[in-house]
């Protein structure tokens, strides 16, 4: 399974700096947008053939991370 670190990454060679899933060119956004508007993961998987499973759920657990490193501990 791929890393965070290896999931998404951003190159201003690349739709102009996006955070795209790494080997292609399908912004990170695009899931958060499908699962936004109620999709599932596998309904994005089949949109988007060139992110693997492994991409989106390492995308994911990186986004959780992010978040949970900027949140306030409980009281």
């Amino acid at each position: 399974m791929a890393t965070a670190v290896e999931a998404i990454h951003s190159d201003p060679e690349i739709l102009g700096g996006t955070p795209v899933f790494v080997g292609t060119r399908v912004p990170f956004r695009n899931l958060i947008d499908y699962l936004e508007g109620g999709y599932s993961l596998d309904e994005f998987l089949d949109s988007f053939p060139s992110v693997s499973r492994d991409l989106a759920v390492a995308s994911l657990e990186a986004a959780h991370e992010a978040v949970s490193q900027r949140a306030n501990p409980a009281r």
